[in-house]
């Protein structure tokens, strides 16, 4: 059988590289790259991505062999049916790693045509740091990145204002336009570029807040050779996710004529305030999942589906949804509440769908603070105690990063100061050098690791170290009967 590339295949490039994506995993490539696909097809919205490798390790090595192309598997509900598809997407152009390929990726701002920028570094992604230098070829964190890549651009076209770009984040963090923005300045005044830069910036490019819904499942282990027998191709970067997508973005200066998602059915919309659409996709749906997540890894389940199959682990995410998250999204509907939950736990139990706990315990900490903690919070401020389900789940992740349990190893990814952290906490309890209390204050008081010194909320530590000692002892489902 022959593997996927623009040879085989005779499927040469025929778009013009419009669009700079920084991250080429599975969400984007089944979500971005999947819609810039429809759009090629359906509209002449007629755009090439070139993929930018945002860290340093790894290679994008399938995507460079394949050249850019790969197969997005759809299953669910559409128009009250169940629906599947297998679509190739053909768009993406090239890959660059900056920290092996510099010249190549500056060289991308020298195209007049380009007029798009696209992320998903995750919620730790959009960062500042004063350790980055100008000079550095290239910066560390992405908005670095992202400010030599503007700022060349700007010094290539002499500042013209129709070399501008439309930036799209996707990473799920409140206003997260307004935040790349923020950083983005913050680098050109520390680097000191010039407040002719900083003008352009603000005046001729736009950083659209967003919001993106789809679970993406990743490769279908199980089902990937029924998959790839019918389309009679190997392909090592098949990507299976949901039907269901949802592309909400706040307008800026008439975009959607550039974004002509209204010829489509892709369901995209363009909206003055973003406020309301994120805060019951943020609490609800990915609230659910990092919740999920070490509860249902510590339980011996290894997907979404095999949690939702089991009873208590089922029953403490509706929980957590219901009597914990529900009270506090205060500007909707109990009714439209409801609704929400029970379609994300239907979404949760798509039987196509094999979601990897560990796939999505990726920067698990980042998640909690952006996903969790700001219901755990109001919920204290309207009870005058916590959410036990959320500090339930708050204890299987302090688990969760110890990095083993039940004498295997947890593959565990996160920024390495706090995977450094954790297991330094961890190997003195091992070495009976602090107890689990101790632990816990450490833990709780680091902002850094939660954004907030949960360590003053009455009554937390020793809840959660009876359910940490609870868990080690007995395990987690035994532990959720009682809870």
């Amino acid at each position: 059988m022959k593997r996927l590339n623009r040879t085989t295949i005779n499927k040469p490039n025929k778009y013009p590289e419009r669009i700079l994506q920084f991250g080429g995993g599975n969400f984007l490539r089944a979500f971005c790259d999947w819609m810039f696909h429809v759009l090629n097809q359906e509209t002449d919205f007629n755009s090439s991505v070139v993929v930018v490798k945002p860290t340093e390790r790894g290679e994008y090595s399938g995507l460079r062999k394949q050249e850019g192309l790969f197969h997005v598997a759809l299953d669910g509900i559409k128009s009250g049916d169940l629906y599947s598809e297998v679509a190739l997407v053909e768009n993406i152009s090239r890959v660059i790693h900056p920290y092996n390929e510099w010249e190549a990726f500056l060289s991308t701002a020298e195209q007049a045509e380009m007029r798009f920028v696209v992320s998903n570094t995750t919620e730790a992604g959009i960062q500042f740091s004063e350790s980055d230098k100008f000079k550095d070829q290239p910066a560390h964190e992405f908005p670095a990145k992202l400010t030599q890549w503007l700022f060349h651009r700007y010094t290539y076209f002499k500042g013209a204002a129709d070399k501008g770009m439309i930036l799209l984040p996707c990473e799920l963090i409140e206003n997260n336009g307004f935040a790349l923005r923020k950083v983005v300045m913050e680098y050109a005044e520390l680097w000191q570029l010039g407040d002719d830069f900083i003008d352009w910036v603000v005046e001729h490019n736009q950083f659209c807040c967003t919001l993106v819904d789809r679970i993406v499942s990743g490769y279908p282990k199980d089902r990937a050779e029924s998959i790839i027998d019918k389309l009679n191709i190997q392909d090592e970067l098949l990507v299976a996710g949901e039907y269901y997508h949802s592309w909400v973005i706040k307008e800026t200066k008439a975009i959607q004529k550039e974004l002509p998602f209204a010829q489509t059915d892709l369901n995209v919309k363009f909206v003055k305030d973003l406020a309301a659409y994120r805060e019951i996709k943020v609490r609800i749906l990915n609230g659910a999942h990092t919740s999920l997540v070490p509860v249902g890894y510590l339980a011996g389940i290894r997907t979404v589906k095999g949690s939702m199959d089991t009873k208590d682990v089922l029953h403490h995410i509706k929980e957590v949804l219901s009597n914990e998250i529900k009270p506090t999204l205060s500007d909707f509907q109990p009714l439209e509440i409801d609704e929400f939950i029970q379609s994300v736990l239907d979404r949760f139990k798509n039987p196509t769908l094999k979601h990897y706990l560990i796939d999505i315990s990726l920067n698990s900490t980042s998640k909690f603070q952006a996903r969790l903690l700001p219901a755990f919070l109001d919920y204290v401020k309207i009870n005058g105690t916590f959410p036990k389900r959320i500090a339930f789940s708050l204890a299987c992740l302090i688990c969760f990063y110890k990095g083993e349990f039940d004498n295997k190893t947890i593959e565990l990814k996160d920024d390495l100061e706090v995977l450094s952290f954790f297991r330094e906490e961890w190997k003195k309890v091992s070495s009976k050098d602090q107890s689990i209390e101790e632990l816990l204050q450490h833990i709780l008081e680091n902002k850094s690791i939660f954004g907030y010194d949960l360590s003053k909320i009455d009554g937390l530590i020793s809840f959660l170290a009876i359910q940490i000692n609870g868990i080690q002892q007995k395990g987690i489902i035994e532990i959720l009967k009682k809870l």
